[in-house]
């Protein structure tokens, strides 16, 4: 068996045909969605990143608003900016790029951030519903895999899903949405002993550790879609993931690349989340309107 490759370009070019067409109804009716992003300090991934978002935005004809500040801002600054963006009509999402300088308590900007402007999805508000299976803003990487998942045509009812990593930013959500779509669920991390006796169970494996070829064929049982989110460099200083990807091929059904595989995903549910806000507040002032 040799598996197909879940080609995440291709997907989230289909995702963006129809967040566009939707972003063309709001403009028509003068609202145009807006995303400002934070960047603070100069750490090169982050302005990588946050780059593709602008370039995003734009092609999808919403509104980017980038603000840079030193990596010496105060957390009490970048506080206040925050609750400015809050009270602007324009902006229905706000995005500050992680990592933050180490005196920035990360978890203090997450939650000064509107629930409702809160398009990454790390607010405690949108993260506990969706952990309860209410409307949320759901985090973009794990968001990005079960849209991929779907793709497929993966039901994930019944299905045993096993997710290796425990980050609040992936793992955590990852598995969540799992569960609200009926899979059983079972974490693995670094602490966990005899990890392929677990990953081999999997129906559906998640790699989200950030540590090159972790997972081997041994790990992996026939005929798994497998997911990898890792991001690493090889020693020709290549991108590669937390997979073993030439082993892992010939016996998973579905796997997804990197670069290529999860990475487009991420920032094209970023812009999904930025369209519902959009949405949200638009269909809000037409219930207020007509009360």
């Amino acid at each position: 068996m040799t598996a197909k490759i879940i080609d995440g370009k291709e997907i989230a070019q289909a995702v963006r045909k129809g967040i566009a067409e939707e972003v063309g109804k709001l403009r028509a009716k003068n609202i145009i969605p807006g995303l400002a992003v934070v960047l603070v300090g100069d750490n090169q991934a982050s302005r990588t990143y946050v780059t593709n978002k602008q370039k995003a935005c734009r092609e999808l004809g919403m509104h980017s608003v980038l603000i840079e500040y030193p990596a010496s801002l105060s957390q009490a600054k970048l506080i206040k900016k925050i609750n400015e963006l809050n009270e602007d009509n324009t902006i229905h999402g706000i995005l500050v790029q992680l990592p933050l300088p180490e005196h920035i308590a990360e978890t203090e900007i997450i939650e000064a951030i509107s629930p409702d402007k809160d398009v990454d999805g790390f607010h405690p508000i949108n993260i506990g519903r969706m952990m309860t299976g209410q409307d949320a803003f759901l985090p973009c990487t794990p968001h990005g895999i079960l849209e991929m998942l779907h793709h497929i045509g993966c039901d994930l009812e019944g299905k045993h899903a096993v997710v290796v990593g425990r980050s609040n930013i992936v793992g955590k959500p990852a598995g969540q949405l799992f569960l609200n779509e009926n899979a059983t669920v079972t974490y693995c991390h670094s602490r966990t002993k005899d990890l392929a006796s677990y990953t081999r169970q999997a129906d559906i494996l998640v790699v989200a550790v950030g540590k090159r070829d972790m997972i081997t064929r041994e790990h992996v049982k026939e005929g798994a879609v497998v997911i990898d989110v890792g991001m690493n460099r090889n020693d020709e200083g290549k991108l590669c993931g937390d997979v073993s990807f030439q082993e892992v091929q010939e016996t998973a059904s579905y796997i997804t690349p990197v670069p290529g595989g999860v990475g487009p995903m991420t920032i094209t549910m970023l812009m999904k989340n930025t369209l519902k806000s959009a949405q949200n507040v638009h269909h809000a002032s037409l219930t207020t309107s007509n009360s």
